[in-house]
């Protein structure tokens, strides 16, 4: 993926012609993630709310998708602990 988020289709040539590109939001890590590794959690924006995923796994991580008020409330719970 490039910089600024946008990927282009595996089926573009590569003469340039019927090309392709989405741009999918970068993963973001949480400003409450140590620096050593542990409890590190990534988000993204998504089309339903947001998606969060475990940064240590990276691409293999599982992804779970929230509802604008479920991440909230999420947010709101760890932030109490």
């Amino acid at each position: 993926m490039s910089q600024n988020g946008w990927r282009k289709s595996s089926r573009s040539g590569g003469d340039g012609g019927n090309c392709l590109e989405a741009r999918v939001a970068p993963w973001r890590k949480s400003s409450r993630s140590g620096g050593d590794g542990d409890n590190c959690v990534e988000t993204r924006v998504a089309v339903a709310g947001f998606e969060v995923r475990d940064s240590k796994l990276g691409d293999s991580s599982p992804i779970f998708e929230l509802a604008a008020t479920d991440f909230t409330g999420l947010l709101r719970a760890a932030s109490r602990s």
